[in-house]
């Protein structure tokens, strides 16, 4: 199977004006957005260095807490479970 590439943001050329500088750090982290001028694409923003993704702060402190949640396990407070109890009726 195939992997599915993510679909890149759409944005107006206005959103794209008043917005760069949150634009750029995006792009950085691997976003891609289509510009638009009345509801006609116009123009492509992706990064450069395809293939390496650069993550944002929140992205990276993300990536932190979900390591540690792995390392120590999540409780789902469900009890032990067999195979014999999953297939309980």
């Amino acid at each position: 199977m195939r992997a599915e590439l993510p679909m890149p943001k759409t944005i107006t050329l206005r959103e794209a004006n008043q917005g760069f500088a949150r634009c750029i750090r995006e792009v950085e982290a691997g976003e891609e957005f289509v510009v638009t001028r009345n509801g006609a694409p116009v123009a492509r923003i992706v990064p450069v260095a395809a293939g390496k993704r650069v993550l944002t702060p929140e992205q990276e402190a993300a990536l932190e807490r979900l390591r540690a949640l792995m390392e120590t396990g999540c409780q789902l407070g469900a009890g032990p479970l067999d195979r014999d109890a999953l297939h309980e009726r």
